[in-house]
This record gives C-alpha cells, structure tokens and sequence, in this order.
C-alpha cells in the first residue's frame, strides 16, 4: 500500500492522475461539452457560497452518517456512474466498488463500464450495488440486462435521462478516442510514458464494454460495438418509458439528469424514489446550469415529495455539506474518485474517500453541527447563495 499521507485534497489526486494515465482516458474523464462553460461553472459555483463560522459550541461526539433512498450511509455520499472507468485504471470500477463498500458508501456501476454486472458481484462477495440504466433501442437487451442486474444484486436502478443523444466533446475527437481507440502515432507515444497503466492493461482480460459484448445481439468484438453502440442511444424516450421501466425493474428507482422544477414534478410523480440534479458533468448541454445553482429551486419545489440528490462539480466535503444546506439529502461523485483511481489505484479511492469525508466531518464542526442531519441552510451566509 502506499503511503498517501501526503496527499491531502482532491487536487493532488487530480495531478497524479493526469501524469499516470494515457491523455485519451484522462481528457475522457475530465473535459465537457463545446466550450466546457458548464463543467467548469459546476466547480466554481461551489466556491461563491459562504459558509457561516459559529463558535464556543460543543463539537464532540459527531456523526455524517445517513441515510440515502433507505440505506445506511457513512456520509451522504455515493459513487457515479462513469463510462470507461476500467480504462482509468485496469479492473477499474471492481476497485472502485470495493473501495466504496469498505469505507460504506454506495458504489455505482455504469452501462458503459468496462467491468461487467457480474465482475462487481463477483468481487465483492455479491455486495449490494446502484446499477445505471441507458435505454437503448434495443428493448430485449434493456430487459435482459434490467434481469442480470438483479441477479446480481443490485439494490437500486439509476437511469440517466440526459444522454438520449451525445454531447459534443472536442478533446475525445482531437485525440482519436473512439470504440476502438485509433493506435495513432501519437497516442502510441504517450502510451509509451505511462508503463504503470500499460502493464495493469496486460495483467487483465476486462478491457471492453462487458456489459454489452457478447449480450447484445451481433456484439462480439470491438468493432461490431462500435456500430451498436452509436445506433442504439434512444432519442425518443420519454415519461411512458420510465414507468415501464420502473414496472421491469420493481426495486428502487433512481432518476438521473433533472435540472428543471418542471422535470422534477414530473419525476416525482413517476413514483421514482430519487432524483438526481445533475448535468451530465457538463459534458452534454454546455450553457445549462451548473448543478449547485439549480439545485435549490428543485428541492424546494418537490423536496418533500421524493429525496433530493445532487452530482457535479463536488471536488470537497465542504461542497458535500454545501450541497447539504440546500437541500440535497445526498450527493455523488464522479470525477474526485475517478482521480483518485488513475493515481492510486483502490488506495487512491480510498483515500479520495477519506478526504472528503474529514473535509465534511470538520466543516459541518466549524459551522455548529454535530450531527449531518440537522445540517440546512441556516450555515450559509445569506447573499452568497
């Protein structure tokens, strides 16, 4: 195990991160759509609001945890669904996933994931786990697929409704990232500096879309996904898709993408049992706004109706308790743990985890709470939100 004492934000993960993994990958995870207005605003939001410092108040005996959707939580924290995550790190979401499970958070495993439903499972000692649905035109894929998540038991189905066509993201272009990836001169070159990452790649098989090769209909190699994949993103799905859905499925059901208080009517009549605020990370509609800005809007218009998440942009504990105050009863992270796995490996997550988590601890100490579930606006300094 390394020694990661030293790494003490998620910025120095981010750092690491960008040295140890082929360019294609690391611009994959960190870059957004047409002008990255979006994905940037998303963190620096965070940073216009201010927090209210109260003092000579009993900070012993502190809790983060809660809860989220019914499940017990170490704090109100869960790890996103990314695409290509094993191509971070090799066994990348497996990592992820063990990591998420010993520190007690929820891990999130992606359609798009190059670990499969049934390498999670597998690896984890059948550890309950979110799946992330996409709907594909293909409906007999969507249902077996919706029956090998059960199977592997999954306890929530998250389904992302803001992907029914791609966003345009000009570093996957510039650098050949397509299924699959070009062996250009340049990206052979910078393969060649990253021999960590190279030799995880050769020590395992998991180096394709495994939830998808070999289960959709036609799909055996890297090629054959490549046309499937770009046909079967479903730009006609809607509200009657998403009670069908939700019928298929029979657990809980989580509704992914909602930054309108008109959406989020809708998804709380759906009968999903959470939604998530959340933009894609900036990687769809550039010019939206970043998540922490709508997100008060949202919970206050249908707080009281389903539970409120909010995703993107949260690189600290403090925009974990931000996020809290206004009014979002969980939280997940895409990007600080993607950089904590291209540095570190599960270490790295861990430690992604642990940072956070003091972050949060310490913060909610220094505005009057001890406890996460008394947290709310009140620790905000009024004007700045």
């Amino acid at each position: 195990m390394p020694d990661l004492s030293k790494i003490t934000c998620i910025e120095d993960l981010r750092v690491v991160a960008k040295r140890r993994v082929p360019k294609m990958f690391y611009d994959y995870a960190d870059s957004g759509a047409w002008t990255e207005g979006t994905y940037r605003a998303n963190e620096s939001d965070f940073q216009k609001i201010k927090l209210r410092q109260r003092v000579a108040v009993n900070m012993e005996g502190r809790s983060t945890r809660t809860t989220m959707i019914g499940q017990d939580v170490a704090m109100p924290v869960a790890i996103a669904p990314t695409g290509l995550t094993g191509m971070q790190h090799a066994d990348g979401e497996i990592l992820g996933a063990l990591a998420a499970k010993a520190f007690g958070i929820p891990f999130t495993l992606s359609t798009m994931s190059i670990c499969s439903l049934e390498d999670i499972a597998e690896n984890t000692g059948r550890h309950p786990f979110w799946f992330q649905l996409y709907v594909m035109k293909d409906r007999d894929f969507i249902e077996r697929l919706i029956d090998r998540a059960r199977a592997a038991n999954v306890s929530a189905l998250q389904l992302t409704l803001d992907l029914q066509i791609l966003g345009q993201r000009h570093k996957d272009i510039k650098n050949g990232l397509t299924t699959p990836p070009k062996p250009t001169i340049k990206n052979l070159l910078n393969l060649a500096t990253k021999p960590h990452w190279c030799l995880g790649m050769l020590g395992t098989k998991r180096r394709t879309f495994r939830n998808i090769a070999g289960h959709a209909m036609g799909v055996k190699d890297l090629s054959s996904l490549s046309s499937w994949t770009a046909e079967q993103f479903d730009p006609a799905l809607n509200w009657g898709d998403i009670e069908w859905i939700k019928k298929r499925w029979g657990g809980k059901l989580i509704l992914k993408g909602i930054l309108d208080a008109e959406d989020a009517r809708l998804a709380a009549n759906s009968g999903a049992d959470a939604l998530i605020v959340s933009n894609h990370g900036g990687r769809q509609l550039d010019g939206a706004p970043s998540s922490i800005s709508a997100l008060p809007a949202i919970a206050d218009a249908v707080g009281r109706d389903i539970e409120v998440w909010m995703d993107g942009g949260i690189r600290s504990g403090q925009d974990v308790l931000k996020a809290r105050a206004l009014g979002a009863r969980g939280t997940m992270i895409g990007r600080s743990f993607l950089y904590g796995l291209g540095a570190y490996g599960q270490a790295g997550v861990t430690r992604a985890l642990q940072i956070i988590h003091k972050e949060l601890d310490v913060t909610m100490a220094f505005c009057g709470h001890t406890d996460i579930n008394t947290v709310d606006s009140g620790i905000l300094l009024p004007g700045t939100f």
